[in-house]
């Protein structure tokens, strides 16, 4: 998956800048808030962008003696350090924009066809950075033989472990949200002369990122304290194991995300009676072998079987 990650993000990354570009410059032209809100919204979704490789990049270094098990979790890191951009930097900006209009002596919106044009030319860049986004992010479903159905969909993103996705398929559908609130606002505002609406689209623009930035924070913070499997691959592996025939039972089971796709597995089995030594190995590498293939992208090296004797 972090192929797919990497892809979404580039995806996402070349389209904010330009649309960041024109955004600043239609907002200098135009005099609107809400165009102001977005300009700041797409440029903090750039240097997101930019953070999120970062985190990617710094997860494939290799084990250290000081980090044994790698640096898989700066994925987690970096993608919390977007949520907390995304919350204090375009939500805040956006809201300080829309209120000093809106509570001070309003402004003047000029030539009006240039936001909506570039609105639309933006709306076309993050939805085909948003369809890049949903592509990788079916994946994981197809690959389970499932259909990429609407309840599917939304199981997978509520169990899914790939933060910098996440934050793409967030902040992509927060973008086209925004771009539709300040059309809206802006429209209104030409049709009544009113700045005052928007003013409002450049307020609702900054709750609904700091709503979304709130989201990402909760489930980033979730993976960097230790975010067990889901459990329906915790239930996958138990049932595997339980099948052994030399497994009596399943005493106890602990698992922890290292990354999107490595995770620490630590099993303990109670074994059938007059089993010896080779025969008890032969077991342990027969239980790491089914556990891998609920988790085949993990390592090997992380799963740890204890045998209660």
């Amino acid at each position: 998956m972090a192929g797919g990650s990497t892809k979404a993000v580039y995806a996402a990354l070349f389209g904010n800048l330009g649309i960041a570009i024109t955004k600043f410059i239609a907002a200098g032209m135009t005099g609107s808030a809400s165009m102001w809100a977005e300009s700041y919204h797409s440029a903090s979704d750039t240097v997101n962008q930019i953070l999120l490789l970062v985190g990617i990049r710094l997860s494939k270094k290799p084990e250290t003696d000081l980090h044994q098990f790698g640096y898989g979790k700066s994925q987690f890191f970096w993608s919390f350090i977007v949520a907390t951009m995304i919350f204090g930097i375009s939500g805040i900006l956006s809201l300080e924009q829309g209120f000093s209009s809106l509570l001070g002596e309003g402004h003047h919106l000029e030539n009006p066809m240039i936001n909506y044009i570039v609105l639309a030319i933006a709306f076309g860049f993050e939805a085909n950075a948003l369809r890049i986004a949903i592509i990788h992010f079916k994946k994981p479903i197809k690959e389970r033989g499932d259909k990429a159905s609407f309840s599917n969909l939304r199981k997978e993103f509520k169990n899914s472990k790939d933060t910098s996705l996440l934050t793409v398929v967030v902040e992509d559908t927060a973008a086209l949200f925004g771009i539709v609130i300040a059309a809206v606002g802006i429209l209104l505002t030409d049709i009544t002369g009113n700045s005052q609406f928007d003013a409002v689209s450049s307020i609702i623009i900054g709750v609904l990122l700091m709503s979304f930035a709130f989201f990402l924070a909760k489930e980033n913070r979730g993976l960097l304290l230790g975010e067990s499997v889901s459990e329906e691959q915790k239930n996958k592996i138990l049932s595997l194991v339980n099948k052994i025939p030399e497994v009596h039972k399943v005493i106890n089971m602990k698992t922890m995300h290292l990354s999107p796709t490595t995770i620490i597995v630590g099993i303990e089995v109670n074994l059938i009676d007059e089993l010896d030594t080779d025969r008890i190995e032969t077991i342990t590498d027969v239980i790491e072998n089914e556990i891998m293939t609920v988790i085949p992208q993990s390592k090997k090296d992380y799963i740890f079987v204890e045998i209660e004797r």
